[in-house]
């Protein structure tokens, strides 16, 4: 039943959620102010240098982390084995992969103060990492909640720093050098846990143990390599094809991009393990692509349409923007909203694939729009700024989305729900159809206008069968005899 496996799954990740509910929004409105007090030009500058960071501090986890969890997970005697060796290979891999950035950052053209910059975002970055690698440890041994506070430990007390910082005048600088003390003091915090649920680690260096290790993890670092490029590439090309307060434009919109995606990446590893251990019944793996697609979906979809009606409510932070500054952020924000609604029609089918036997050829596509991506944005960046990132990053997702179900389709055989898909395009059109109706035939206030439209969404969803009213009726009478 729907309503029942919407329950179980809510068991499952309901802390984890419940923390981001809390600290996303919040991280997200403290990052608009900070945009807005520093200005765009210094913000574009800024979220160059951190793209261009996150793309090889990411890399340089090498895989390291999910490898560990599960070698730990299924072998206890691990941790006292090859943790000598993994923890000081961690972190020299850091300081290689600082290195790399560095000279990087010349190579595109970064010089003096920003090339002094980019070398403490790309510590603070890889502090992070090595946080999270640490944090690999409790995840192992199923200590989901303490994971789950320390997952958003850094943001909070990045929060409280900014927060006090801001009477006394942000600036770019001591932003950065906040986001730095504050991964700092997380890394040495989650170091010393470990140390205190586990005991001191000796390091004891064996070269045959690193090789075995660098060998079976490499393969998960290339794909991260590509997801991160694939994500972050077109905030580096922005700042330096068309100029930073483009980037900075993008920057603006992409954040809440990222918020509301937090939803699809906090359900899909929940999927991609369903997936994972129904690799060899085609008919279990139906089942949970039908289920994940209502329950992927259906909310984007209400985001999606809010965007598209009323995406300029998100900047009402921007107080020293200009009008068309607000404007060029609010296209940029709705083209890139399109992109979030191709990933609610599509994401589920990524995760089924990279679950079995295709996480080769999921590579090849993430690398085809990679380069595509690169070509069109060489093209068109500077002629046409953040709107045109906006543009190539929806074109390369689409594209990318017919190869996923393509391949769900002919390759791994898994009927695709083309009633389903049909059905919730309907229930988009008929919201969007509406929602235009409500905006050109009364004067309402944004918030009664925003209630009126979910509440049309919801009656949507019954009538046309994806929320089906028998389970519907049945999950209320099971919630009021536990009541009673």
């Amino acid at each position: 039943m729907f309503f029942i496996r919407i329950k179980r799954f809510l068991g499952n990740i309901g802390f984890v959620v419940l923390l981001n509910v809390l600290v996303k929004p919040s991280w997200v409105v403290v990052e608009n102010l900070v945009q807005d007090r520093i200005g765009h030009v210094a913000f574009g500058t800024y979220t160059a240098l951190s793209s261009l960071a996150i793309i090889l501090a990411t890399f340089s986890d090498i895989g390291l982390t999910h490898y560990t969890v599960k070698r730990i997970a299924g072998e206890p005697e691990y941790l006292a084995t090859y943790f000598p060796t993994i923890l000081p290979l961690r972190g020299a891999l850091n300081v290689v992969a600082l290195l790399v950035l560095l000279g990087v950052g010349w190579v595109v053209g970064y010089r003096g103060l920003q090339l002094g910059m980019l070398a403490v975002i790309g510590g603070a970055l890889l502090l992070t990492q090595y946080g999270q690698f640490l944090r690999g440890t409790l995840q192992a041994h199923q200590r989901f909640n303490i994971d789950a506070l320390l997952s958003v430990l850094e943001k909070v007390l990045l929060l409280g720093l900014v927060l006090l910082l801001l009477p006394m005048g942000l600036s770019l600088q001591g932003y950065i050098w906040a986001r730095f003390a504050t991964a700092a003091f997380a890394a040495v915090l989650l170091y010393g846990l470990m140390v205190r649920f586990f005991g001191r680690v000796r390091y004891r260096w064996q070269w045959t143990h690193a090789r075995q290790t660098l060998l079976e993890t490499l393969p998960f670092a290339l794909i991260t390599l590509l997801y991160g490029a694939n994500e972050r590439v077109d905030m580096v090309m922005l700042e330096r094809l068309a100029s930073p307060t483009e980037a900075s434009y993008y920057a603006g919109a992409y954040r809440w991009v990222d918020a509301v995606m937090m939803y699809v990446w906090t359900i899909m590893p929940l999927f991609f393990a369903r997936f994972a251990a129904a690799s060899h019944n085609r008919a279990e793996q139906r089942n949970l692509l039908w289920f994940g697609q209502r329950v992927v979906t259906l909310p984007l979809l209400l985001a999606c349409a809010f965007v598209l009606f009323r995406g300029e409510l998100l900047f009402w932070q921007f107080t020293h923007s200009t009008s068309v500054e607000i404007d060029r952020m609010t296209l940029c924000l709705k083209i890139l909203f399109l992109n979030v609604l191709v990933q609610a029609f599509f994401s589920v089918y990524s995760s089924l694939l990279n679950s079995t036997h295709y996480v080769q050829t999921v590579s090849w596509l993430v690398a085809l729009s990679l380069g595509l991506n690169v070509v069109l944005n060489v093209l068109l960046l500077p002629s046409y700024g953040a709107a045109a990132a906006a543009f190539n990053t929806l074109l390369c997702a689409a594209l990318v989305s017919v190869g996923y179900v393509w391949l769900v389709h002919y390759r791994a055989q898994v009927a695709v729900p083309w009633n389903l898909l049909a059905r919730l395009l309907t229930a988009f059109v008929l919201l969007c159809a509406g929602w235009y109706g409500l905006q050109h035939l009364f004067v309402l206030p944004w918030l009664v206008e925003c209630v009126a439209a979910t509440i049309g969404f919801c009656v949507l969803s019954v009538g046309l069968g994806l929320i089906p009213l028998a389970e519907v009726k049945l999950f209320l009478q099971r919630s009021t005899n536990l009541k009673s």
